[in-house]
């Protein structure tokens, strides 16, 4: 989809030659900012009780006599806002998306002039709510006719609006990305397909891309990760992409995914309902391959690997078994307690493998537990740093992004939970502060890095009736990894 600038002509936003506009109203006088027979239609509506100015409300208009486009939508805009720019947007969406519509012009009426973060918020919204998963639904209505988005500046500062346009569409394709792939059922998205996607990603923007198979990370001594995987038959991929933006020796930010492409339990087997859903659990590693794509889109002068320790968590003859002891990449022993706390198992060997980058930063991201879904719900990831700083940037690249998180804590005592008689440590702790615990597990693999982890269980999917994945934290991790760009 191309989204661009417009100004309007002597004739204002009556004159606006597209298919649909949509009319984003704030404050309840907007009479001086809109055309007579705009301004009409939104008045009578008001008198009638057709439209109140509140968050949430929209109205439409057919062939309004005196405005040259068919369709017009008013959505009222709460305030200036990135996040009530949205959520408008996505409202005046529904009205518009499903009609013969190609060419939608947006424009304000009343309010503050256009931001670079309100260009990227209005993508963002237009890009969700035209995104429909048909890959494996031959039934799936049609795709949206929507083709462009101009948005219209009588005012305000273009060159900032147009760069918020170009990095939402970056944002916009990686999180599409990271939802297709999560979204696809295990059966279609294997550890093979992930590696596939990876190479696809280097072929188109030049990425190099590196696939370890089993033997090269048996050779490497991954037996944590390779534990994981030799319940299945589908084989391991141990995945790197690396973007190469900035100069060779600039220390790289990595970025490690878990890519569980269909998680059982093991032999500690989850119960059947909703199992359905843990194809989602590798929504870290999706939304890693999609930060790649949006960062290479944006063309960012930064240094980015990205590593995806893929394989599936089945039960077998050949599978771990609680009470089994595996050697990790590191040479530190693990105790098995529990074969479906698997996802730190397979990240363990991928933050060890991170080190030999020199990395400037490493993240980690992972649906990791269901105790952070309970701490959490789904409106924020759980975010988990001994390092400040770091957690301080996380922090402010989620509010930036409209995709926030929630920093945790890492406390020493937390640690004592994972003492074990029969190996360095056990794979997990007592069920209270679960998500803590997993957090300090892999934070005894990162040495000397300087380390963050994103549990992304209640925010990479959403349940019920939208089942689906959300292609979060992609927003995030972009707007983190352009903020280190030089």
């Amino acid at each position: 989809m191309d989204f661009k600038t417009h100004s309007t002509g002597v004739n204002g936003l009556a004159g606006v030659a597209a298919d649909a506009l949509l009319v984003l109203v704030t404050g309840t006088r907007v009479a001086q900012d809109l055309e007579r027979p705009l301004a009409d239609v939104l008045a009578a509506a008001v008198k009638d009780g057709d439209f109140e100015f509140k968050a949430g409300q929209t109205l439409y208009a057919h062939r309004v006599a005196g405005v040259k486009t068919a369709r017009v939508v008013f959505a009222y805009l709460a305030d200036g806002s990135a996040k009530a720019m949205r959520k408008a947007v996505g409202a005046g969406l529904a009205s518009v998306k499903g009609t013969g519509a190609r060419h939608l012009a947006i424009a304000q009426a009343g309010g503050d002039a256009w931001s670079g973060e309100c260009g990227e918020a209005l993508v963002a919204a237009v890009s969700e709510a035209v995104y429909l998963y048909r890959e494996t639904k031959p039934s799936a209505p049609a795709a949206s006719k929507l083709a462009t988005v101009s948005v219209v500046c009588a005012r305000g500062d273009t060159a900032a609006l147009s760069a918020g346009l170009r990095r939402g569409q970056a944002i916009a394709a990686g999180t599409a990305l990271a939802r297709e792939c999560a979204n696809r059922p295990a059966n279609h998205c294997t550890p093979s397909f992930l590696a596939a996607q990876a190479r696809q990603l280097g072929k188109s923007f030049g990425l190099k891309v590196e696939v370890l198979e089993r033997k090269d990370c048996e050779k490497l001594g991954m037996g944590s990760f390779l534990a994981v995987a030799q319940g299945s038959e589908q084989a391991p991929k141990f995945i790197v992409a690396r973007w190469q933006g900035a100069a060779k020796g600039d220390a790289p930010v990595v970025l490690v995914g878990k890519g569980i492409t269909f998680d059982t339990g093991g032999i500690s087997l989850k119960p059947a309902a909703e199992m359905d859903e843990m194809k989602f659990d590798m929504g870290g590693a999706a939304s890693v391959l999609g930060t790649l794509r949006a960062v290479a889109q944006a063309q960012a002068k930064v240094n980015l690997v990205g590593i995806i320790p893929a394989c599936e968590n089945m039960p077998s003859g050949r599978a771990i078994k609680p009470g089994d002891v595996v050697t990790s990449l590191s040479g530190q022993t693990i105790e098995i307690l529990n074969t479906d706390a698997e996802g730190r198992l397979i990240l363990c060997d991928a933050l060890t493998y991170a080190e030999r980058f020199k990395p400037a930063v490493v993240v980690d991201v992972a649906t990791l537990t269901g105790a952070c879904v309970i701490a959490l719900g789904h409106h924020r990831s759980g975010l988990f740093s001994a390092d400040d700083a770091l957690a301080a940037e996380l922090l402010a690249a989620g509010e930036q992004a409209l995709d926030p998180a929630w920093r945790m804590p890492l406390d020493e005592e937390y640690d004592e939970a994972l003492k074990s008689n029969f190996a360095d440590m056990a794979n997990v702790g007592p069920r209270a502060g679960g998500s803590i615990t997993a957090a300090m597990f892999l934070k005894r693999f990162t040495g000397k890095l300087r380390w963050a982890h994103l549990d992304i269980a209640g925010t990479a999917w959403k349940s019920g009736a939208a089942k689906g994945a959300t292609g979060r934290p992609v927003g995030l991790l972009t707007h983190f990894v352009l903020g280190r760009a030089k």
